[in-house]
């Protein structure tokens, strides 16, 4: 076959750059939309680099992810269906990455580059998931799926703040966004200097809630009509005025031609649909589009990736990790065999008929794996969307996308045929995306690469968890408990220490904590008035009296290697029980 002209330059430049092996930097930022872009055409939002961006890169303009954020991460990761690592929800123990899982930092440091991530992981804070055990050399994270979660460095208010540095607590002046940028920048320089490509793993918290935009940046869309959050507008704005910072600097360095930049999202827009939402249903959660389509630009001029151009080919998140590997002409260690394709072709524009595929999606929130629960089926034509949360089979609802794009015919009763054979292609799909679904993705305990462990309440597993995911929670005391699922990976003694707050605070557990912050998210803190406190791991059942001044509840314990479900208890004066939603655990 012979190539055009275009075609073959870009193979040309391609085979060349790939023999460099360029940098990756993947900026993905958290809860911004497709719509929450000016140059998407939102007449609100000032995006000016992010819309030079736009004008030079390529973009995919039907990708797709999870609706919401640990699952989107998990996919990306792997280049696997969210459902099948473990991390399908964004609590509840269910945003730990399973351990056989191959990551995207896993390939690309057995292939001589460096890696870093900066910002948001949410994949798991402790052993074995934590990103510096998942092929990441340089960490520089908040807790959690957000700054002000649970396991996130308590008092944390997202300027002046104090992150885990290569897993140490840090502190770092500014704000959270600009440290992200400013910590991947002196990742670049540092691999820049060993000379080593680099894999940055750039993830802002922002835009986020809450919504603690910069100071100043929110002033011009505090009249905005629809906006309920001009936070949400002005975080973005700063992101904005990052990655125009990160591109100059990228120059500067003479980078930016062997650099490979991706910006995207991780689920549809939070906060802005009222605003503008590009024509798209729904927005984050949701599995209609507006749930999970999003932004996707790519750029590498010394790979020909330039010129503005849209792609109109269904895509996902699952196919960025192969698409990266064959650009930058890695390999991947054995492992699970992933879900996803490489676009490379698309991206050249070298395939005129590309087939049709079928991309399936949900958001499952839930303890246990739910079949059919908020899912999309997809197609280039099609799609079947469940929007039940219970997966009711009677609910499923079909739409063309070609005459169709906002979702409002419903076609599933007129087209039995294509509403059969995408049934089908989800049965098929749920049966492999849902083999490990009774399985737990455990926490390891008494390991020495983290000894001590901090587990805290936001990996619970059980119901009614979710009261206590952010400090606010942690404040007023919530009256809520669950288990962790943890694998004791050595025999012999081990202290517990159960806390109500964090060590890094250090207040008794019946401490009334004042609030003196403005952040209306936050809550003045509360009393618990306990008086007892219970552990059960392992076979071992034991209580403690707790007084008032008793910073912890502390438990020696002999425990057998092996996996062990881990309870607590804080038993107030009236009776009232609730978890301990900080417990410290070391191997003596």
């Amino acid at each position: 076959m012979r190539l055009s002209r275009r075609q073959f330059l870009f193979t040309a430049s391609a085979a060349s750059a790939a023999k460099a092996r360029p940098n990756v930097i993947l900026i993905m930022t958290d809860d911004q939309g497709y719509g929450d872009i000016a140059r998407h055409g939102n007449p609100v939002i000032h995006t000016p680099h992010l819309d030079a961006l736009h004008d030079r890169a390529v973009r995919l303009t039907n990708y797709h992810v999870s609706p919401t954020c640990a699952p989107t991460r998990s996919a990306l990761m792997t280049g696997r269906y969210t459902n099948i690592t473990g991390a399908w929800h964004t609590i509840m123990g269910r945003s730990l990455l399973d351990h056989r899982e191959v990551t995207m930092a896993d390939v690309f440091r057995a292939n001589g580059y460096r890696t870093g991530i900066f910002g948001k992981w949410h994949l798991g804070d402790n052993f074995p998931c934590r990103p510096q055990d998942r092929g990441f050399d340089e960490v520089l994270v908040h807790g959690g799926g957000g700054i002000w979660q649970t396991p996130d460095f308590f008092g944390n208010d997202y300027s002046g703040d104090t992150y885990f540095h290569n897993g140490k607590p840090e502190k770092f002046d500014g704000y959270c966004t600009d440290v992200w940028f400013s910590g991947a920048r002196r990742f670049i320089t540092d691999a820049k200097g060993r000379g080593k490509p680099f894999f940055c793993y750039l993830t802002p918290n922002a835009p986020h809630g809450p919504m603690w935009a910069p100071e100043g940046t929110e002033e011009r869309y505090k009249n905005a009509p629809g906006l309920r959050e001009p936070g949400f507008y002005g975080m973005i704005e700063n992101i904005d005025q990052n990655v125009g910072g990160l591109v100059d600097f990228l120059k500067s360095s003479g980078l930016d031609q062997d650099t490979i930049l991706i910006f995207t999202t991780d689920n549809g827009t939070s906060s802005g649909a009222q605003v503008f939402n590009a024509g798209m249903r729904a927005s984050k959660g949701s599995p209609y589009d507006g749930g999970h389509r999003v932004p996707f630009f790519i750029h590498w001029p010394g790979g020909g990736l330039t010129g503005g151009r849209g792609i109109d080919t269904l895509a996902a998140h699952i196919d960025v990790l192969p698409t990266l590997m064959e650009l930058c002409g890695v390999k991947r260690a054995k492992g699970p065999e992933m879900h996803g394709r490489s676009l490379v072709p698309v991206l050249r524009g070298s395939v005129k008929d590309w087939p049709d595929r079928t991309i399936i999606t949900d958001s499952q929130r839930m303890e246990k794996l739910v079949k059919g629960r908020q899912a999309s089926v997809m197609t280039q034509q099609w799609r079947m969307v469940n929007p039940s949360l219970d997966g009711n089979p009677a609910r499923w609802e079909l739409y063309d996308m070609r005459q169709d794009p906002g979702q409002k015919t419903n076609l599933f009763e007129r087209n039995q045929e294509t509403a059969a054979r995408l049934l089908g292609e989800y049965d098929r799909w749920w049966g492999m995306v849902s083999a490990r679904g009774e399985e737990y993705v455990r926490i390891a305990v008494g390991d020495p690469r983290e000894n001590p462990s901090r587990l805290t309440a936001h990996d619970w597993h059980g119901e009614g968890v979710e009261k206590v995911w952010n400090q606010r929670g942690i404040r007023q005391g919530a009256v809520a408990n669950g288990f962790w699922a943890i694998d004791v990976t050595r025999t012999g003694k081990y202290r517990f220490e159960l806390r109500r707050w964090p060590a890094e605070i250090n207040l008794p557990v019946n401490y009334f904590l004042r609030d003196s912050s403005t952040n209306r998210e936050s809550a003045e803190g509360v009393s618990i008035s306990a008086v007892k406190a219970r552990i059960s791991v392992g076979g071992v059942d034991e209580s403690v009296a707790v007084g008032n001044q008793d910073t912890a509840a502390v438990f020696t314990l002999a425990l057998r290697k092996g996996p062990a479900e881990l309870r607590t208890w804080f038993t107030s004066s009236d009776g009232t029980e609730r978890g301990a939603y900080y417990v410290y655990i070391s191997k003596l």
